[in-house]
């Protein structure tokens, strides 16, 4: 690494008051043109100090014209496009079916299915209506979740 890429880096630590990060940017082979790629973990294994490689991905955030908050990611890359799912408020029920292990041990299994589902339609009949009721039936319990359409 020449000489004035030391002092480059040099001045620019020294002007965030972490000139002792100097040596081992320099044996890192770490200039100017390099900094916008540098990561969190790139800084954490060179012995960074976790408040100081937030102060540094700042100022790089700074120097590549990217005020955003600095991220585990290299500066520079453009953020990941948001997701665009809608959110919706969810109520989710869940039933157990009272005595339903004395009940199974007393019927037969095929039997005792079809109790559990007669039971599960009448409560989805008394409690909601169809719309927006999406459900699940297992052993012994219902379970249905409610949502806004």
């Amino acid at each position: 690494m020449s000489a004035a890429a030391i002092k480059g880096i040099s001045d620019w630590l020294e002007s965030l008051g972490l000139a002792e990060y100097a040596r081992r940017f320099a044996e890192n082979g770490i200039d100017v043109s390099v900094l916008r790629y540098l990561t969190d973990q790139d800084l954490e294994k060179i012995g960074v100090l976790l408040g100081h490689r937030r102060k540094m991905l700042a100022a790089i955030g700074e120097l590549s014209g990217d005020a955003a908050q600095p991220s585990h990611e290299p500066a520079g890359r453009p953020e990941p496009k948001q997701d665009s799912a809608e959110r919706r408020q969810v109520s989710v029920m869940f039933s157990d079916l009272v005595g339903s292990t004395a009940l199974s041990a007393r019927m037969d299994p095929e039997d005792l299915r079809e109790v559990i589902e007669r039971s599960a339609m009448r409560l989805i009949l008394q409690v909601f209506s169809p719309p927006g009721v999406c459900g699940g039936l297992s052993h012994r319990h219902v379970i249905y979740t409610f949502c806004s359409l």
